[in-house]
């Protein structure tokens, strides 16, 4: 397997592995922010811009992101963590340029249509509140806020 490090013009940094046996694909684009660098008053909004990436861009609607990775067989989502951002796909490797432009397009050009905002608001609160249902995520959450409560690490607060 051959594994490259490397850092384009605009500061972005690339890892690639090939795998000369396998023809699929996965990318994605990583973004330090999650719940670590909030503060009480912003806790939340990184996993709330990260699910409002979905919902639309200057040349996609929400339907349209879902449709163009359904007609070439890809998956395409996205998570928070308390340190990072992350929108993925997978498709195969001759869908590579449609999958990174349509991650581009999200990263880059989403609209964050107030009817949308509105509605998503609820759609992360209700993943927050799911935690409480899941034990092992929770237990985490216990154990942050014990260990560090005055630290946004220590905020009741994980987001998947």
């Amino acid at each position: 397997m051959l594994k490259k490090k490397y850092t384009l013009p605009n500061g972005v940094r690339v890892i690639e592995e090939k795998i000369p046996y396998v023809r699929s694909v996965a990318i994605g684009i990583w973004v330090k922010t999650g719940s670590r660098f909030e503060s009480p008053d912003t806790n939340g909004m990184a996993h709330f811009i990260e699910h409002m990436a979905f919902k639309g861009t200057k040349n996609r609607s929400a339907r349209d992101i879902a449709e163009t990775f359904d007609a070439i067989g890809g998956h395409v989502n996205a998570f928070t963590s308390k340190e990072y951002t992350c929108f993925y796909a997978r498709v195969l490797d001759e869908h590579v340029d449609v999958a990174l432009d349509v991650l581009h397009d999200m990263f880059f050009h989403s609209t964050f249509d107030e009817g949308e905002m509105e509605k998503e608001k609820q759609v992360v609160i209700e993943e927050i509140r799911m935690v409480e249902d899941t034990p092992d995520d929770w237990i985490h959450d216990l154990a942050s806020k014990a260990s560090i409560p005055r630290h946004p690490l220590g905020t009741r607060y994980s987001a998947r």
